[in-house]
């Protein structure tokens, strides 16, 4: 598949970003690394591999969201997914990078405006969509943690069913299997665990 020279010129650094993200990034394991060099291959073959107007498999960006303890996660059960998940979606022409696009999904879907993820990403998953996406068919998600502050009260968004705060061990039933790795590495990246 040709990328579309509007939409590769568009993405071009939010592009070049992911591919520096990924090239620096220190997987926590083997099977981690496997998965970061597929992303580097695939955005090597795909100029405009970031852009949901690209090719039906694209790069994501994700914000899982812990509470100060570590003992909680902020989920949002999705509207089109009809499944609880960390925050996120597309990369958008104005975000100044992949990690900017994981705030900025975390604090308009959880309505917590001061989330600030953590620098480096702590997960990689490449996931086949289930549910009504349109064009898009898998993500490739970058995801990252934050710590949301004390007392913050999340609000549900447009996009989603409901939000609300799980304890990490007993998660909502019908969360995908991948949820609960990435709980673990996100405290751990977090200091929480």
């Amino acid at each position: 598949m040709t990328a579309a020279p509007d939409v590769a010129r568009t993405f071009a650094r939010l592009h070049a970003d992911a591919g520096a993200l990924l090239s620096g990034w220190a997987a926590p394991d083997v099977d981690q690394d496997a998965l970061r060099r597929q992303y580097l291959a695939f955005l090597g073959a795909h100029a405009d591999g970031v852009a949901k107007a690209g090719p039906p498999e694209h790069l994501t960006a994700s914000c899982l969201v812990l509470d100060g303890s570590g003992a909680r996660v902020l989920l949002t059960h999705h509207r089109k997914a009809r499944q609880w998940f960390q925050f996120g979606g597309h990369l958008e022409p104005g975000d100044a990078s992949v990690w900017a696009a994981a705030r900025r999904e975390a604090r308009e879907e959880s309505g917590l405006a001061s989330l600030e993820p953590l620098p480096d990403p702590v997960q990689l998953d490449r996931h086949v969509l289930d549910g009504d996406f349109g064009h898009c068919r898998e993500h490739l998600d970058v995801r990252f943690v934050a710590v949301a502050p004390e007392g913050a009260e999340p609000v549900v968004s447009g996009e989603s069913l409901d939000v609300r705060w799980w304890p990490v061990d007993a998660l909502p039933e019908g969360t995908r299997a991948e949820l609960s790795p990435l709980v673990r590495l996100a405290r751990r990246a977090a200091g929480l665990g």
